[in-house]
């Protein structure tokens, strides 16, 4: 895999250290904004990358086969779309775009012109995620699910004092939802699947959730999905069924350690340390599956980013946030 990356921001900066030791991949390029130019250049040069550049077509011309799209929520459907049209595969964080209409018009054009689409969310791609997947059969019937992911931002206090940033803009499909329950969907339907209906319960400040609780309509349980950005809290998550529980003790874009104990007295722990090199995993999947050409595997991950991207819209609209993409 030939690498470009588009956006230079935190998640960029905290990563590319490892991405440029991984194998199978070699990244060439960094986009930058004029504005972040000088500052991505000095990050390029420290990782060895060979080329900084603010022209997108200069990107594409550059020999990569991949971009990974780390910029605001809001532009994440323009950059794919830009790519896919160029006939370029896509790694694009979460979440993959502003809504379902976005979504499915991406995956459409990537089937279309036979190329990779990945939305890069971690849940799924950690092995202690994959370790209660494997566990679920041991707890019986499930009865209750519960996901927690609160962080208080950084940005919140500049909010309270007026300044509104992309992560609290719903100009620029920001909020709770879009930032954090985002991880508790993928972690829940990622074991369960859709659900038959969902209910988002916000608190809104200056038309933007700054927290929500989720709730999703199985057919024999309920799941509940709390994630804020104005506060602290208890973070991990909780499947209950007749023969035991699993828990596990970190947000769910980390899992962290899990356990599960069963009735009959049985406590197992499986910590991988996965939830430390949180990326690795999804791009260890992302290149094994580029390189090897594997576009079912690629395909059946977008179903599910599709599914989640279906019920955080309907749960969005519904609570009567609005984003210029909607419209």
């Amino acid at each position: 895999m030939k690498l470009g990356i588009i956006g230079s921001g935190m998640i960029v900066q905290d990563f590319l250290p490892k991405m440029v030791k991984m194998d199978g991949i070699e990244v060439l390029g960094i986009m930058s904004t004029i504005e972040e130019f000088n500052n991505a250049k000095k990050l390029g040069d420290d990782n060895g990358v060979k080329f900084t550049t603010v022209s997108f077509d200069e990107m594409c011309a550059s020999g990569i086969d991949t971009v990974y799209v780390a910029v605001p929520n809001f532009i994440h459907y323009e950059f794919c779309k830009k790519s896919l049209e160029k006939g370029l595969n896509v790694i694009i964080e979460k979440p993959m775009t502003s809504n379902v209409r976005e979504a499915m018009e991406l995956k459409k054009l990537a089937q279309e012109k036979k190329l990779f689409l990945f939305e890069a969310i971690t849940t799924v791609y950690l092995g202690t995620f994959l370790k209660i997947k494997e566990w679920l059969p041991r707890i019986g019937e499930v009865k209750n699910v519960e996901s927690n992911h609160t962080q208080q931002s950084r940005r919140y206090d500049s909010f309270k004092a007026g300044e509104i940033l992309p992560a609290f803009d719903p100009k620029k499909a920001g909020g709770a939802l879009m930032d954090l329950n985002l991880y508790n969907l993928h972690y829940v339907m990622g074991l369960f699947g859709k659900p038959d209906n969902v209910k988002y319960y916000p608190t809104i400040e200056r038309d933007i959730d700054t927290n929500g609780l989720l709730v999703l309509n199985y057919p024999k349980f309920n799941a509940h999905c709390f994630a804020a950005k104005d506060c602290g809290g208890v973070v991990g998550g909780l499947i209950q069924g007749t023969n035991g529980v699993i828990r596990s003790s970190f947000p769910p874009n980390l899992v962290g350690e899990v356990t599960i104990k069963l009735n009959d007295g049985t406590e197992e722990q499986f910590d991988d340390k996965s939830a430390y090199e949180r990326l690795v995993p999804e791009f260890t999947a992302f290149i094994n599956a580029i390189n090897d050409k594997d576009y079912q595997y690629c395909y059946q991950q977008l179903e599910q980013s599709i599914a989640v991207s279906e019920i955080m819209t309907k749960a969005r609209l519904e609570a009567g946030i609005i984003f210029p993409g909607d419209e």
